[in-house]
């Protein structure tokens, strides 16, 4: 009788094209006793037809696409950072980790073989959240605009700042998004960086967002590299000491540096 149990369960997933499940909805959907549906996915774990990702969290055993599956630990998360810039095709460099954005604290864990940083941020910061994919292979991630603003609101995630600059310097960005999500991350360095990188490459598209950053600037000098020494030219217009020279950010925009 079991065995048919697991055979009728699995079946179900197959009709239903389930890959990935919590167990408390699916009693739901099954209307099943919360004891036969337990022992039922605990035994299919046991024998390697189910994989648990965390407490009440389940996947099939031959699903392995690790974006859904950073996703779906978390109930608002975003692929974001470094990983969304790599998605983008705005960077070559590729990182172990996935990298997830959520207004949830949730621990990094590491699950089938693959390292999972979740990042959290204020229910304001949540914006800019595209899909990519199909089906059970669908997820949510930041789309352009807002991962080249979250890289710069939080560069150690952005797997370089050299990289970050060219992901900018390559990026076809739209006005309004850029604007709208630097009004919500609201990061006023963030923008002199970017308002002056516009400038600096004469993103003439961009007029609009560099007027708008103009309007933003205050009288405190920010470090352009975050993560640079405290010297370096002082621009009076973007009120940011260049710690890297426009020469050496010319040279890390064509890849030259």
């Amino acid at each position: 009788m079991e065995i048919l149990k697991q055979s009728n369960f699995l079946k179900y997933l197959d009709e239903e094209e389930i890959q990935l499940f919590e167990i408390e909805i699916l009693k739901e959907s099954l209307g099943c006793n919360n004891r036969s549906v337990n022992e039922i996915v605990e035994n299919l774990v046991r024998i390697g037809f189910l994989y648990r990702l965390e407490r009440g969290k389940y996947c099939r055993s031959t699903f392995r696409d690790e974006n859904v599956i950073g996703t779906f630990l978390t109930a608002d998360g975003a692929v974001a950072y470094w990983s969304a810039l790599h998605l983008h095709g705005l960077t070559e460099q590729f990182s172990n980790t996935v990298f997830v954005q959520t207004t949830k604290k949730k621990n990094a864990v590491s699950i089938l073989g693959t390292d999972y940083q979740f990042i959290k941020i204020n229910p304001q910061k949540r914006t800019g959240i595209a899909y990519n994919g199909y089906g059970n292979y669908k997820y949510p991630i930041t789309d352009v605009e807002k991962t080249i603003i979250d890289c710069f609101d939080l560069p150690r995630y952005s797997g370089g700042y050299a990289e970050l600059i060219r992901a900018f310097y390559q990026a076809n960005l739209n006005v309004d998004k850029l604007i709208n999500y630097c009004n919500s991350v609201n990061n006023i360095a963030v923008i002199k960086r970017i308002g002056f990188l516009a400038e600096f490459f004469k993103k003439d598209y961009l007029i609009d967002f560099i007027h708008f950053a103009k309007t933003k600037v205050n009288r405190t000098y920010n470090l352009f590299d975050p993560f640079g020494k405290t010297d370096g030219e002082l621009n009076p217009e973007w009120y940011l000491r260049l710690n890297l020279s426009k020469e050496n950010i010319l040279r890390i925009s064509q890849n030259l540096y």
